[in-house]
């Protein structure tokens, strides 16, 4: 059956929303959601019709209800204030109101696009425009100034990945290429894009120049090129005029159609972003020392411009992440993340880093509903967020969703396939593996998160519970030597207690792996 409304298309059988002919992304959930109030589209459905239908009678949050709402109607163009196409009807539950035209469907989708699917042909051919952006190079005397291009190049990819139509590779693999001679055909092959994004930035006194360029890696050709020379008070128009040009170049039918702006809030002072770039240039680092120090930073631009949502929202994120990585005590770390990602949410609400930082302090706190709510609203804010697809993945493990969970790191790896988190997406891939039961292969994505980072103890787990599953004597106890080593605490009890599991049988079958590997 296909549903027709307004400017948007929904293929029930082919599980597929599409906007003025454009595909969405749309989380498993919600277009449940949505498929159900077009069905009942005649009532008001209470908010038990729903638990019941999409969430199985599942004990569910008023927040985790209400999220998921919030993006159904995000996805059709709908918001909270206008609710031209869901209405909320008060005390009562909600009501699908705008006319609908009704067709069957052409044909029956095939296995592979119904809900929990492999999506491999979307990741490794993605439908949406691809584009990579290079870092800017840094062409000021002053080499303490790296990130001040990197900040530049930064803001375009989050600029671009608001845009449901593109496929922005992340920031950590396109800057794999920072300081080196590349072939933009080259580049583009590895990263499995036909757009690229090269540029400059010199910065001079109060004088910046920043030339850009749009590169089809296909022809070879360059598609558009321009170059700006601003008082660095205009820094942010200058960002989202070439942000403008780059989507003019590429899609200027939906240029036309969506008169695109990047939706982006800037901070009231430059030195405050000025600060900020240089606390991601060491978050992005991974390191124990580099987040500290990504954590000072922040706190100096926030105490520079309290209302400064993304400061708010990556610091809140840097807490969030030293917490799971047990770089920071978890009972003062999370609190402070928590505090972080909801001021951050207060004042923007459509920060995705405040969305998947919150997402990971639910995490922690053992509510996970309310963690997988967060990660899907940061995922409806930018599509392209690979750390938010990663930790999303990990979330829905812990519900026994597993199959969803490899999807969703698998994404995460080919929105940036060369990411210094890249071993933490393995780690979690290992780990959803290891709960569909298939040993081998969550043997095989240990090893390469263990061979990304030494030090990765989720993965060394994950790795000596398989091989203690498998009957991998000899794997199991090299793998328990190193994990000892790793992380001299570790133990049957600490796991147990550590770990968020919503399935008691998950939770047991984990610690069964562990126990034959010889852990006690």
């Amino acid at each position: 059956m296909i549903f027709n409304f307004g400017d948007c298309r929904l293929d029930v059988e082919r599980r597929e929303l599409r906007h003025r002919g454009a595909a969405l992304h749309v989380e498993p959930q919600v277009f449940d959601l949505l498929v159900y109030l077009l069905n009942n589209r005649d009532r008001v459905v209470t908010k038990d019709d729903l638990i019941g239908s999409v969430w199985g009678d599942r004990i569910i949050s008023d927040s985790t209800l209400t999220s998921r709402i919030n993006a159904a109607r995000r996805a059709i163009g709908d918001t909270g204030k206008s609710q031209k196409l869901i209405r909320t009807i008060a005390r009562k539950g909600f009501r699908f109101i705008e006319a609908v035209e009704v067709q069957p469907a052409i044909g029956l989708a095939s296995g592979a696009a119904k809900a929990g699917a492999d999506d491999s042909d979307a990741l490794g051919a993605p439908e949406r425009r691809a584009i990579a952006v290079l870092p800017f190079t840094n062409m000021s005397d002053d080499r303490q100034q790296e990130y001040f291009s990197d900040g530049i190049s930064e803001d375009i990819i989050s600029a671009l990945s608001k845009q449901r139509w593109f496929f922005v590779i992340g920031r950590n693999s396109s800057f794999l290429y920072k300081g080196k001679s590349v072939d933009i055909k080259d580049v583009a092959e590895e990263l499995g894009v036909r757009y690229v994004i090269e540029g400059s930035v010199r910065r001079a006194g109060a004088r910046v120049r920043i030339t850009a360029q749009l590169n089809d890696a296909a022809t070879g050709g360059h598609i558009w090129a321009e170059h700006y020379d601003r008082d660095l008070v205009d820094v942010f128009a200058v960002q989202d005029e070439i942000t403008n040009a780059i989507v003019a170049a590429i899609e200027p039918q939906l240029y036309a159609a969506e008169n695109f702006r990047a939706r982006r809030k800037p901070p009231t002072s430059l030195d405050a972003w000025d600060l900020l770039m240089r606390a991601l240039s060491h978050f992005w680092r991974v390191t124990k020392q580099d987040n500290v120090v990504a954590q000072a930073l922040l706190e100096k631009t926030i105490s520079i411009d309290p209302d400064y949502g993304k400061a708010l929202g990556v610091l809140a994120t840097s807490h969030s992440f030293g917490a799971h990585m047990g770089w920071e005590d978890m009972a003062t770390a999370v609190p402070l993340a928590e505090r972080a990602a909801l001021a951050a949410i207060q004042i923007d609400s459509e920060d995705p880093w405040a969305h998947s930082a919150l997402g990971g302090v639910y995490l922690a706190m053992r509510r996970i509903e309310d963690s997988l709510a967060e990660f899907e609203v940061a995922l409806q804010l930018n599509p392209n967020f690979s750390l938010a697809q990663g930790f999303y993945g990990l979330a829905l493990i812990y519900t026994g969703r597993w199959r969803e969970a490899d999807a969703a790191v698998r994404r995460a790896l080919r929105l940036s396939p060369r990411d210094p988190f890249s071993a933490i997406y393995h780690g979690v891939a290992a780990y959803a593996q290891f709960t569909g039961r298939n040993y081998d292969e969550a043997i095989a994505a240990s090893r390469e998160a263990i061979r990304e980072r030494g030090d990765f103890v989720g993965a060394l787990r994950v790795m000596t519970a398989a091989a203690g599953m498998a009957g991998y004597a000899d794997i199991g106890a090299s793998s328990l030597q190193e994990l000892h080593r790793t992380q001299p605490n570790v133990s049957l009890a600490w796991i147990a207690n550590q770990i968020p599991w919503n399935l008691d049988a998950d939770r047991d079958h984990y610690l069964e792996g562990l126990r034959r590997a010889g852990l006690t």
